[in-house]
């Protein structure tokens, strides 16, 4: 497995560089991001960039779903995009759901292993169709909506050297730390920027 890297590091605010060379060293790094994103736990992760681990290629790993399959994307170049820019209307886990501050409810709270416990909105398009290549080099292109184009959308920034927090205040939207109360649940509070 790999060590995540998190905020201050500022590797994470490097562009990554295009995948050139689809070899084994290739499927062993994506191999172990895979086993990097299974092993997350409390949040459970949902995507995992390559800049993350500290390799600066543009590649990274999404599981939309808790026990789904995980998704490799090489190269991912958003084509398309539709619908307004806006805070997604869905939600996140019930265990967070239940304990978002009143500001947020019924809107996605995004956050990221790279940065802690802390929370925030951010808009993003609705729909993206995206050109991508998997591990053997191969290209895709597919469309993408909801949550999985959240996912999508936040692991490509991290491919351009972006962290989400600097899309919520960019967004003048709130950002929030999460912590565990006495009971051991998650409870949210108001960063003051």
């Amino acid at each position: 497995m790999f060590k995540i890297l998190v905020t201050p590091n500022s590797k994470l605010l490097e562009k990554s560089s295009p995948v050139t060379l689809f070899d084994r060293k290739l499927a062993k790094e994506i191999s172990k991001m895979k086993k990097t994103l299974s092993a997350t736990r409390d949040p459970v992760g949902v995507g995992l960039a390559a800049p993350q681990v500290g390799i600066f290629k543009r590649m990274f790993i999404a599981r939309p779903q808790e026990n789904g399959k995980i998704l490799t994307f090489i190269n991912p170049e958003i084509i398309t995009s539709s619908g307004e820019k806006k805070v997604p209307s869905f939600t996140n886990s019930k265990k967070i759901e239940a304990k978002k501050p009143a500001k947020s409810k019924k809107r996605l709270l995004e956050g990221c292993l790279s940065v802690p416990n802390i929370w925030g909105n951010v808009a993003r398009k609705k729909e993206i169709k995206l050109r991508y290549q998997d591990v053997a080099g191969k290209e895709n292109i597919q469309n993408f909506s909801g949550f999985d184009s959240t996912i999508i959308q936040h692991e490509l920034d991290h491919l351009n050297g972006i962290l989400f927090t600097k899309h919520v205040l960019e967004q003048k939207e709130q950002l929030y730390r999460s912590y565990k109360n006495a009971a051991g649940e998650d409870e949210f509070e108001e960063i003051e920027v």
